[in-house]
């Protein structure tokens, strides 16, 4: 007898931030619409001479790449550029979801600013990189839901909810503030969300990953570094987007649907032993 998770066959969802190759929103919107979702995929619309070298190396088209493996399994794609920190644009996503697909039903919040200039300790932390991790990360994750649980309680259907937090917002590192700080907000607005929408059955969970292996890591080298960070993990082995995107996916089903108001670890048991 095979298992198979229910609930998602003709489900459409959202996907922020899904347009790079070796990420955790590509396999997230790949795993939905593998299991029956229609996706919806944004991107910020980063031109390709922004594209690391092996996308460039192979052809890749950012959120029209991640469409047409969406529809090679034989699901709706719809990719749109959209700022997540802008409401308008927020609106317009919703709006645009719902005319082109019929229907909204999962929103899951990947979209986050890039790595690097943030990276600082907070008492050389430029305000202006403050606000942009703070404004994509965890306005852009505000807006979104926001816009969405209007939708559905406007409605009086249910909806899903997932946002991708990170690990760091519960270990809070050095040099990383405005990082952690905007992802433990998400972890305190999940909650809050999922305590305010629940009786309208919309649900609302936060997933965390650890370290994960894709392009957002690429200023780390791959040498003696990336061991180091391996051997902290008890699985001694580095995630990869599907590992996310698995989490996402169940917790979007039926077999997830007692679950909201969590902020789950996927981390290889990296936060067991601190």
């Amino acid at each position: 007898m095979t298992y198979e998770l229910t609930g998602l066959d003709g489900r459409v969802a959202v996907v922020t931030g899904a347009g790079r190759m070796r990420s955790i929103g590509r396999p997230i919107a790949v795993e939905l619409a593998r299991a029956g979702c229609d996706v919806v995929i944004t991107g910020t619309g980063r031109p390709p001479s922004a594209y690391p070298a092996d996308e460039q190396a192979a052809g890749w088209r950012d959120i029209d790449s991640v469409a047409a493996e969406i529809e090679a399994l034989g699901r709706r794609a719809l990719p749109l550029v959209s700022d997540v920190a802008d409401e308008r644009a927020v609106e317009e996503l919703v709006a645009t979801t719902v005319r082109e697909l019929g229907r909204l039903d999962i929103v899951v919040n990947n979209a986050g600013a890039a790595r690097g200039p943030d990276r600082f300790d907070v008492i050389d932390l430029d305000p202006a990189e403050w606000r942009k991790v703070i404004d994509v990360n965890l306005n852009g994750t505000f807006l979104l839901s926001r816009a969405a649980a209007r939708h559905w309680r406007a409605l009086d259907t249910p909806g899903c909810i997932i946002n991708i937090s990170s690990v760091g917002g519960k270990i809070a590192g050095p040099g990383t503030a405005a990082y952690s700080a905007s992802k433990a907000g998400i972890h305190a607005l999940g909650a809050a969300m999922a305590a305010e929408l629940g009786p309208n059955g919309i649900r609302v969970n936060t997933v965390c990953p650890g370290i994960v292996d894709t392009s957002r890591l690429d200023d780390i080298d791959r040498g003696e570094n990336w061991e180091r960070l391996r051997k902290i993990i008890p699985l001694r082995r580095h995630g990869v987007g599907e590992d996310i995107a698995h989490m996402c996916v169940y917790l979007c089903s039926d077999q997830g649907s007692w679950i909201t108001g969590q902020a789950i670890n996927v981390d290889g048991g990296q936060l067991t032993i601190r």
